[in-house]
């Protein structure tokens, strides 16, 4: 399993670890990755997701999962989640519901 947020496509980063006599090492920072299920109301189901803590405060913040995906950016999402997206979309339309292209 990757170290990736499925929604945000956060991965590690990777730098230096500079020392005080200025010796550098490499080291990583690794994403801060929680195991959530999200409830997708146009699709009526739960969603088991890793996502960052970072991201899970923005999908928290724009209304949940289905505004998140509706306005999120699908090619830095998981292949799951643009499946998901796609779906969202289709059903958001039929739905009637404003869709952020």
């Amino acid at each position: 399993m990757s170290r990736e947020c499925e929604l945000a496509g956060t991965k590690p980063q990777v730098g230096h670890k500079v020392s005080h006599s200025n010796i550098k090492t490499k080291r990583r920072w690794l994403p801060n990755l929680v195991v959530v299920t999200l409830r997708s109301d146009l699709m009526g189901q739960n969603y088991r997701v890793r996502v960052t803590a970072a991201t899970l405060r923005t999908v928290d913040k724009q209304g949940g999962l289905d505004a998140f995906l509706l306005k999120g950016d699908e090619t830095k999402m998981s292949i799951t989640m643009q499946r998901l997206r796609r779906e969202v979309v289709k059903r958001a339309a039929d739905a009637g519901v404003a869709a952020a292209a």
